[in-house]
């Protein structure tokens, strides 16, 4: 770099921004709160105080602007609405993508199923069980559930039993009182009768089948091909490649809107009921962390100790590196190559340490499941929604399925609950207001997933998974770092 070169232009964080975004709101809201929402007349009492006839117009602006303020709102209605529209198309490729790409060996992806799919289970009953006990839902103004709440100053739970779905769409399948429940019935209801119809409903479970469906043809008709040395897959294998790393570069461009979307559910929500709403959401966020907490200090450690017998010392003097990284980073897979790279310094096997933290980071989302569980959850309970075992079932089984897919975006755990919410037919419009609190929650989701990547190598390792092939697992486009000593880059998926 010459002397006359200028300094190369330091980018602001994205969670800077958020800030930034979260402090213009509140300060746009509070200002428009004073003309048009609980303290109105604040407005009035101080124009009527300006001399002459200037007070009345400086209060005809002073109420337009607090009624522009309110429409900003839609801001964040915009940004789900994008998220929602892409994430199922999303999914379907990223599923469909990992049957083309990745071949494991049986015994190895039966071990790796059993351990992350246990924590996968045991953490879905966390964010179920602390938000049905702590019902953080109901700390939340009942005024932010939008239309449904405000029905006759009611929640979803008033609506008549008899009434049907079709009569009152926007509470969904799941109101209250709407039929009896019954479980098989209601998943069978998610089998697609056509391609078309489970990605304008945004419904994961119908996705996730035709994903699997068409993932495990093309991957018999790849091997076939291989076997009569042919090669029309790659094709396919390549367009399905593009797509899906299209739709990637979409969803990341949709997520650098989100500060602009936070900006405006703050100025908004201010602006119509001051700052109470925002204490429900410390709730929120104090619930989620202390499920994500129980998952890594209670579970992962009593892996670590009866199972595969080693001191928590020397786990953790391994896992802090990357776990940290994760902390900063807010991703999985920006971490992976310090991940690869400890836990070859640990001795764990190429192979454990690739099949967990490269092929097996699609299951080890464990973080992203257990907050979706108590997101969905918080916001039945937002609305007045009281939600059956059953229906709870169904929650748990469609945030599996969306956990399964979800890779290579920022802020997955917001976009697999989109998929949620809309698959199990509970309203989106309390999804912008979490927004502002996501990037808090998205630190603490990436770092319970490496800690996941990071047990469950350790445990393939002390069950003695069989060596597979590099070949098999060497397709990523994850950062590689050239000191890894796991062995080379991998395939590998999500972001939190």
């Amino acid at each position: 770099m010459t002397a006359d070169a200028p300094a190369p232009r330091r980018r602001v964080s994205f969670v800077t921004r958020i800030l930034l975004a979260m402090v213009a709101g509140a300060l746009l809201g509070q200002f428009a709160n004073w003309a048009v929402g609980s303290e109105a007349t604040l407005a009035g009492r101080l124009t009527a105080r300006l001399p002459g006839g200037i007070g009345p117009g400086v209060l005809d602006a002073w109420l337009a602007v607090g009624r522009f303020t309110v429409t900003l709102g839609y801001l964040g209605g915009l940004v789900v609405d994008l998220i929602k529209g892409l994430a199922g198309p999303l999914l379907f490729f990223a599923v469909i993508d990992a049957f083309l790409r990745t071949r494991i060996q049986a015994r190895n992806a039966g071990l790796m199923l059993l351990i992350s799919g246990t924590n996968a289970a045991i953490a879905v009953v966390i964010g179920l069980t602390i938000s049905n006990t702590i019902e953080p839902g109901r700390y939340l103004n009942q005024e932010m559930a939008g239309p449904v709440a405000a029905r006759d100053g009611q929640g979803a739970a008033a609506v008549a039993e008899d009434q049907s779905v079709e009569e009152d769409p926007e509470l969904g399948r799941f109101a209250a009182g709407r039929r009896p429940i019954d479980f098989v019935r209601d998943l069978l209801g998610f089998v697609p009768t056509n391609p078309v119809q489970p990605f304008l409903e945004s419904s994961i479970l119908s996705i996730i089948i035709l994903a699997l469906l068409g993932g495990a043809a093309l991957r018999k008709v790849k091997d076939e091909q291989i076997a009569e040395g042919r090669s029309d897959y790659r094709v396919i294998e390549t367009g399905v490649a593009v797509i899906f790393r299209a739709i990637e570069v979409a969803l990341a461009w949709v997520i650098a809107l989100v500060p602009l979307a936070v900006f405006g559910v703050v100025a908004k929500t201010v602006a119509e009921q001051g700052f109470e709403p925002f204490l429900g959401l410390i709730v929120y966020v104090g619930v989620a962390m202390l499920g994500l907490a129980i998952q890594v200090a209670v579970v992962y450690q009593a892996w670590i100790v009866l199972v595969a017998r080693m001191p928590l010392r020397t786990f953790w003097r391994y896992a802090k590196e990357p776990v940290a990284y994760a902390m900063g980073a807010s991703s999985s897979l920006a971490t992976l190559p310090v991940t690869l790279k400890n836990l070859g310094r640990m001795g764990v096997s190429p192979t454990a340490a690739r099949l967990s933290a490269c092929v097996g980071t699609n299951l080890n989302n464990d973080g992203i499941l257990l907050y979706e569980a108590m997101a969905v959850l918080f916001v039945a309970q937002a609305y007045g929604i009281d939600l059956s075992i059953a229906q709870q079932l169904i929650v748990a089984f469609s945030c599996v399925v969306a956990g399964i897919g979800i890779a290579g975006v920022p802020e997955a755990g917001l976009i697999s609950l989109a998929l949620v919410l809309s698959t199990v037919g509970l309203p989106l419009e309390l999804l912008p207001l979490l927004l502002t609190v996501d990037w808090v929650l998205s630190r603490c989701r990436a770092m319970t997933n490496v800690t996941a990547d990071f047990l469950v190598a350790v445990l393939l390792d002390r069950l003695g998974v069989r060596a597979e092939d590099a070949a098999d697992l060497s397709e990523s486009v994850a950062p590689h770092d050239p000191e890894m000593t796991a062995g080379p880059p991998c395939v590998a998926s999500d972001e939190e």
